[in-house]
């Protein structure tokens, strides 16, 4: 029944090639700014990630102030 009704659109064919060219556009230059990133601030990033505590979560086996 569906396939019936969208074929009955036309212009139809086009809506799957303009989502494709999106989808490999948005990711192409996903691609494209990782690659082209500076090392050293996602070397950076990666070390703060590890090395900050949060301060708002509680420590376990602590009691609370």
């Amino acid at each position: 029944m569906y396939k019936n009704v969208l074929q009955a659109i036309d212009g139809i064919e086009i809506y799957p090639l303009i989502s494709f060219t999106i989808f490999f556009v948005f990711f192409l230059g996903l691609l494209v700014y990782v690659a082209l990133m500076d090392k050293k601030y996602v070397n950076t990033m990666s070390s703060f990630a590890c090395s900050v505590e949060d301060e708002t979560e509680p420590k376990l086996g602590g009691t609370r102030q």
